[in-house]
């Protein structure tokens, strides 16, 4: 019989794992992948409004970083980037996929559960999914494949678009949880689940009613940190990998009733309230089975804190969704992609620790692949950069000197290097609706609510005269206040050329060896 190559990959690494793993135990690793979380959503990051003791405490007792971003500042992208290493534009992915997109992976390419196998780990994702299901489209009343468990994942359970888009059902490796036979899920009729604010298109797809039964808006946030618990206590003998990919807190705002009215910010700020207990809930299990002290944790979010209705509340209330940055999700300004990024690991990260490491979570894949010594080759990751040292050490130098960031558009395709950082447009290349409407809000007229100050920019609008793109000092202007393209024109054109590179290179990443 032949063997296809990723399989045979697969089967030589878990040989030479069982060979090395005679000396030393392999760690288990749990990424905590929060949605829509912003740099200034927790108390450790800032926030006076909101309070996350759990969360407070990974950082107290790891290591808490400032320069982190996703790569993206969109939800789907995001996803791709964390789980191949590869920057999601070289596939042309910008925006969320929705109901009827297959699977934007090709199962062919190395993803990082894929590494993790090689290395003889368990592998798991739990919760929201969002990159698609099917070759072509997902077969909700059949099997979903191929998805996660095609891309290395030996289980997935959760939300397989995203909780605020159909179909609102939970779906276990290849199949919708509940599902039968007799009632099946139509196209065009409304589904039997729940209405909250935002939470959209429920006539896009109705029936299976058995299946929608089971889907409970305020239950979702404990259903999934219910099975990543169970997941951890089955697999414990095991060295497991484990992405909890939580729905909190993408709109709509649901937490349980436990934690409703608990913030100072509303829906939005309980929402955030119930994922610090989530946290702490996985963390309590991994002390209680005496894992923690062999287990790297790491905590972050896809993008940066979004300005829908409920953001919009929470400002309202004092909050500051990304604490002083400008933008939001979606955008190509910090407050879209700078995000929390918290390591945990006792005894290799020294505790109470910040850095201010420019890192990224497409960094995933390489990282891991260090940390259980697993080679990669050059097509594997092509963005990915091992981050490791950034994690457990105190590197003198940058680890990395430049990342790209994509936004919604793709005429704001933005670079950074070192201390500048340039979009390739004007505006953010985000969201740009009304503010207090029921989606889309951002770009330059949210600046009339949130009165940030940027030089482009006056009353919500693009000045007339305003640079064709933008050039920002971070180091002395991190909250990009003024756009400096005229006044360093060199750079804006270095910075331009770079990215112009980069965009045409196959890969970014230092050469494999």
């Amino acid at each position: 019989m032949k063997i296809p190559p990723k399989s045979l990959i697969l089967l030589l690494g878990s040989f030479f794992f069982v060979l090395n793993s005679a000396t030393a135990a392999p760690p288990n690793v749990v990424v905590i992948f929060a949605d829509d979380l912003g740099y200034g959503d927790l108390s450790c990051y800032g926030a006076t409004k909101i309070n996350t003791p759990h969360i407070d405490q990974l950082a107290s007792e790891g290591r808490r970083f400032t320069d982190a971003h996703s790569a993206s500042a969109v939800c789907t992208p995001s996803r791709y980037n964390l789980i191949t290493g590869e920057y999601a534009f070289r596939g042309n992915h910008w925006t969320p996929v929705f109901l009827k997109v297959g699977l934007i992976i090709d199962p062919n390419q190395t993803t990082v559960a894929d590494v993790m196998k090689r290395a003889g780990y368990k592998t798991s994702i739990i919760g929201k999914w969002h990159l698609g299901f099917g070759e072509d489209t997902p077969n909700w009343n059949g099997d979903l494949k191929p998805g996660p468990l095609e891309l290395g994942f030996d289980y997935y359970f959760g939300v397989p678009v995203v909780n605020s888009h159909p179909p609102f059902v939970y779906v276990e490796n290849h199949r919708v949880v509940g599902l039968v036979p007799e009632d099946p899920f139509v196209y065009g009729q409304t589904a039997n689940t729940e209405v909250f604010p935002e939470k959209r298109k429920l006539d896009d797809i109705g029936g299976a009613d058995a299946a929608h039964a089971l889907y409970k808006d305020r239950e979702v946030g404990t259903k999934l940190t219910e099975k990543s618990v169970k997941w951890i206590r089955e697999h414990k003998e095991d060295p497991f990998f484990l992405i909890l990919s939580t729905t909190n807190i993408h709109h709509p705002f649901t937490p349980a009733p436990r934690f409703q009215g608990t913030s100072e910010a509303g829906r939005y700020g309980d929402f955030v309230h119930e994922l610090d207990w989530m946290v702490g809930e996985v963390m309590d299990t991994l002390k209680e089975e005496g894992l923690d002290e062999n287990t790297l944790v790491l905590f972050t979010s896809d993008n940066g804190g979004m300005f829908n209705v409920g953001g919009q509340d929470a400002w309202k209330a004092g909050h500051r969704l990304n604490g002083d940055l400008l933008g939001f999700k979606f955008g190509a300004w910090e407050g879209g992609h700078r995000v929390p990024f918290i390591a945990y690991w006792p005894g290799k990260i020294p505790a109470g620790t910040v850095s201010d490491q420019l890192i990224s979570n497409v960094d995933l894949i390489a990282t891991m692949a260090a940390l259980v010594d697993q080679p990669l080759n050059n097509q594997e990751g092509p963005d990915s950069f091992n981050i490791l040292p950034a994690l457990t050490d105190f590197p003198e130098k940058q680890i990395r000197n430049h990342l790209i960031l994509s936004p919604n558009k793709k005429t704001n395709l933005t670079i950074r290097k070192d201390k500048w950082v340039y979009i390739d447009a004007q505006g953010s290349g985000g969201f740009r609706g009304r503010l207090e409407t029921d989606y889309e809000r951002g770009g330059p007229g949210a600046l009339l609510l949130t009165q940030h100050v940027n030089s482009d920019i006056r009353n919500g609008k693009l000045k007339s005269n305003a640079p064709p793109a933008q050039l920002y000092d971070l180091e002395a202007d991190l909250t990009q206040t003024r756009n400096l393209y005229h006044q360093h024109p060199e750079i804006a054109r270095e910075m331009k050329a770079l990215l112009e590179r980069y965009k045409k290179a196959p890969r970014t990443a230092p050469e494999r060896n």
